[in-house]
């Protein structure tokens, strides 16, 4: 049978995973017999262990750090660079990259974040301590970084290791190293390549680095190349030929979570919603009494219809559009008076609703887009639309002339005058109704309501978007290249002094080192994406057709129902 109680599933992710829940049981059962060992005698405590990982693809180092005697716990112990997680920190990955520093004086400027592990909990009766773990790895800029590492008072050495070796250990009867308890857990949660296989964890791998650096795709367009990937995990994934395991079914769920976590987390609702949607499938699939052999073509079968029926929804999208146009402008239509439209950066759910409104369903349009920076990605998107609105359709208009306009950003409430809607995308729609889309959606929905108090603001996307319940200012804030900043400060056109500052403020990061003696700190931020509240917006536009806060907050319910199932016990 493919699903298990929890405790064998839990079993079948690692041997090491089984003796300690074979152990935690035992320990505890004896806990409940003695008075010194009650509950809350234990001390709780919720750390970071951080890999970090040498920049050699072909032959994958990552660095374990012996602690020394001056620590407190597991002294003499091989460990990633750990820490308590301060709640002045504000996330655990603030608080690793604290620890990084002030073990190893490593900062941005050498490391990059390359993965994040699903945290776990686990007990160690011995100093009734209860962990819980919130893995990551960190990857070395360059071969110089390593020059860098210094390490503080915390550790007596360090040095580099085969992560494969480290795992397969700790797996052995009589491990060779001596590690902290669960170093070989925590380290399998962030170098899935251990689970996975070479091959299977190379398109992984991979999927992922091209999902975290693809600026110029949507959260839809995203949320299919994670399906692509995903399929290409399955295909290249050890199966066993008699059926499907519990092994095999939590690595793929396992290959989902780190799509959903590691690719572009900013978009994570899109992409974690295309994976529900197709574990659920294949779980169908797999449970379905007239299940075909060979299983697994079966499995890519269904995943390949998946992936063919997603541009559906965008049309589908597109229809809703232009229904929600005949409800509320139809006079404009057979009066053939232009429905102002402004809308910013490049969505093609937002291209292919315009032109469908334009070409099928007869509107004449006044498109506004504001140019969004840093990218430009409205200049893409106005041209685009200027090719889509001169073909030859025979429902086109034969009267009044589309017409495409460029504003820069600054220009947002030059751009809303007069206008009829505020067409925005979605990259993540939170339970409450507020939409997370590239910067510049806020300035743009206050100044059309501003402007124009009777504007429809508009979100158009597919119910995808939407993401489990939470906080909006909990999510991921996306500060990326100040370089793409600051480029466009370079160009001959602008001053001499523009080019000189820029010279200076483009080489400042993010993360810059805070000045010292009495230094000015200079920084330059490039956030993507910013929140949209839901009291200013108007109607929200799904395939399903005109939605509500209220049809949002219900979906947004049952994905994390989704979300909990497959993914709360890996």
């Amino acid at each position: 049978m493919l699903l298990l109680p929890a405790w064998r599933a839990l079993r079948s992710l690692s041997p090491t995973l089984s003796v300690f829940w074979a152990c935690g049981i035992r320990s505890m059962q004896g806990m409940a017999h003695s008075p010194t060992t009650r509950a809350e005698d234990w001390k709780k405590r919720s750390v970071v262990s951080s890999f970090i990982l040498r920049a050699d693809d072909n032959e994958p180092r990552i660095a374990l750090f012996k602690r020394s005697s001056k620590v407190s716990t597991y002294q003499h112990h091989l460990a990633p660079i750990s820490g308590t997680i301060d709640p002045s920190d504000g996330s655990p990955l603030s608080t690793a990259w604290r620890e990084i520093k002030e073990e190893t004086t490593l900062t941005p400027a050498s490391l990059t974040l390359l993965r994040q592990g699903k945290p776990y909990t686990f007990a160690d009766a011995s100093i009734r301590r209860e962990w819980t773990i919130f893995p990551f790895l960190f990857r070395l800029n360059n071969a110089d970084a390593e020059k860098l590492i210094q390490t503080d008072w915390e550790h007596e050495g360090w040095g580099w290791y085969d992560p494969g070796a480290v795992i397969a250990d700790a797996d052995a009867e009589s491990p060779s190293l001596l590690g902290v308890p669960r170093l070989a857990e925590s380290l399998r949660r962030v170098w899935f390549e251990a689970d996975l296989g070479r091959t299977a964890g190379k398109v992984l791998s991979d999927g992922l680095d091209a999902l975290a650096h693809d600026y110029e795709s949507g959260a839809r367009q995203l949320a299919g190349a994670a399906l692509q990937t995903l399929r290409g995990v399955v295909a290249a994934l050890d199966a066993p030929g008699d059926g499907p395991t519990d092994e095999w079914w939590a690595k793929v769920r396992s290959a989902a979570w780190h799509l959903w976590k590691n690719g572009r987390e900013s978009m994570g609702a899109a992409i974690m919603s295309a994976l529900l949607g197709a574990l659920a499938g294949i779980e169908q699939t797999l449970q379905d009494p007239g299940r075909r052999t060979p299983w697994r073509d079966v499995v890519l079968s269904q995943l390949d219809a998946r992936i063919a029926a997603r541009q559906k929804s965008a049309e589908l999208v597109s229809r809703a559009f232009a229904a929600y146009l005949e409800k509320a402008f139809a006079s404009k239509r057979t009066s053939h008076e232009p429905v102002s439209v402004l809308t910013l950066s490049e969505s093609s759910t937002i291209r292919q609703a315009l032109q469908h409104a334009a070409l099928q369903s007869g509107f004449v349009l006044d498109i506004r887009v504001l140019e969004s920076r840093p990218l430009y990605e409205g200049v893409a998107l106005a041209r685009s639309l200027a090719s889509d609105l001169s073909a030859e359709h025979p429902s086109a208009s034969p009267t009044p002339q589309h017409r495409v306009t460029l504003y820069t950003d600054a220009s947002a409430a030059l751009a809303a005058s007069a206008i009829d809607v505020l067409l925005l995308g979605a990259d993540r729609i939170a339970s409450s109704g507020a939409v997370s889309n590239k910067t510049g959606s806020l300035p743009a929905a206050l100044s059309a309501k501003h402007v124009c108090p009777a504007v429809k603001v508009v979100v158009l996307g597919e119910s995808e978007k939407i993401a489990p319940p939470g906080r909006p200012e909990d999510h991921v804030v996306e500060d990326n290249d100040p370089s793409q900043v600051s480029r466009a400060w370079q160009a001959a056109y602008n001053s001499t002094r523009v080019r000189q500052a820029a010279a200076m403020l483009g080489k400042t990061e993010p993360e810059r080192e805070p000045a010292r003696d009495g230094r000015v700190k200079v920084e330059l931020r490039n956030i993507f994406f910013e929140w949209v509240p839901s009291g200013l917006i108007d109607t929200y536009i799904t395939e399903s057709g005109e939605w509500t806060v209220q049809h949002i907050t219900q979906h947004s319910a049952k994905l994390d129902a989704e979300r909990k199932r497959f993914f709360e016990n890996l």
